[in-house]
């Protein structure tokens, strides 16, 4: 009987392992993957992803960025710099092994190639059925990512759906990438795109909605085309589904509490999710074997992720409805509020409270509506 079993070693999984084990746990943490593993994401961690990072972690960045290049359909650039930074660059297979060790180096029991199957919770305890043979846990994390299966048992309910596309390249010029990267708003409602640089290589991809992947492919291959990254050679190819709490959703039943991705904890409009997994996941593991964990911690993500997400819900209408007028904005008199939010000096909730982010957003609003293409 372990005191907590965390089923998922991504980051809202390892950060949940630490945080029960530096208040005396004893804590399984388990993923189905062979570690270290390829995981599909940009690898941005920005301000509050860093706050939020266990005590004592140094995360193996490889890139400081000062510089983004915005387009709008490939057209319309413009690059903007901000000394204080905008964004630290990590490749997540480095990330999420470095937190795994971080974790065994607190106390963490970690097994990998370990798949869960099933869940029973009983009185004093719960039981996962695992291709290692049952485990029994008084308490399961479950950061078991957008495709959960723990997340059927807590009930969860998931609204906006979106599919990323991403290739790791070989950069044929680093040198023109350093310290910068690049982000276009796409042809699909809601659609962007970026590129990430991590020393010799660049993070290249796409996210839209979901349900048209021929479309999705399409623009990867073009937002490619047209910067001159056809021909450049592909480390990894891959794609993911990302998925959104909808509001009211389960994050906890009994003694199982979801955290990250499993609880489609992430910022609809950048679908940027590290943040959240990490803080759901240290606030899961601290609440881990409390009495009522499941209501304090969903207190806890209604307050602060909740609120975020509805604020990126409002600024995803934007991009959807405006994108012109929000390339614009962002490029101009908002860039200033962008990089204070990618720092961690504000949230997007507190940001939208604003009263001139509250007209911006009423501005875009009202664009949309006189002209739907803007």
């Amino acid at each position: 009987m372990y005191d907590v079993v965390v089923v998922g070693a991504g980051p809202a999984g390892s950060c949940a392992a630490v945080a029960a084990a530096e208040r005396g746990a004893d804590v399984l943490l388990l993923d189905r993957a062979s570690f270290p593993r390829y995981k599909t994401c940009g690898g941005g961690l920005i301000g509050v992803t860093l706050a939020a990072l266990p005590h004592g972690f140094v995360p193996p960045v490889r890139t400081r960025v000062d510089t983004a290049t915005l387009t709008r359909l490939g057209r319309t650039e413009r690059t903007r710099t901000d000394p204080r930074g905008v964004v630290q660059l990590v490749a997540r297979s480095e990330l999420d092994a470095a937190l795994v060790e971080h974790a065994v180096g607190r106390g963490v029991e970690f097994r990998h190639r370990v798949l869960v199957t099933g869940v029973e919770e009983d009185a004093d305890g719960v039981t996962l059925t695992t291709s290692d043979g049952p485990v029994r846990a008084r308490t399961v994390v479950a950061a078991d990512g957008s495709t959960s299966r723990l997340s059927r048992y807590v009930g969860a309910t998931f609204g906006q759906a979106d599919l990323g596309l991403e290739d790791e390249l070989v950069a044929p010029d680093p040198t023109a990438w350093a310290h910068r990267i690049h982000l276009d708003w796409g042809p699909v409602p809601g659609s962007y795109a970026w590129v990430f640089p991590k020393g010799e290589l660049l993070t290249v991809g796409v996210i839209t909605p979901r349900g048209d992947p021929a479309t999705t492919k399409e623009y990867l291959a073009a937002y490619k085309r047209s910067l001159g990254l056809a021909d450049a050679h592909v480390v990894h190819h891959s794609g993911h589904l990302t998925r959104c709490r909808e509001p009211g959703s389960p994050v906890g039943r009994g003694r199982v509490l979801l955290a990250g991705d499993a609880a489609g904890l992430l910022e609809p409009w950048t679908r940027e999710g590290i943040s959240f997994a990490v803080r759901s996941g240290t606030w899961a593991g601290t609440l881990a074997g409390e009495p009522d964990a499941a209501a304090s911690y969903t207190a806890l993500v209604e307050a602060e992720l909740g609120a975020e997400m509805a604020a990126g819900a409002q600024c995803l209408a934007a991009l959807s409805s405006a994108p012109a007028l929000l390339h614009r904005l962002l490029t101009g008199p908002a860039w200033g509020q962008f990089t204070r939010l990618t720092r961690g000096e504000t949230t997007l909730a507190r940001a939208v409270r604003r009263r001139p982010v509250r007209l911006a957003l009423a501005a875009l609003d009202a664009q949309a509506r006189r002209s739907p293409t803007a």
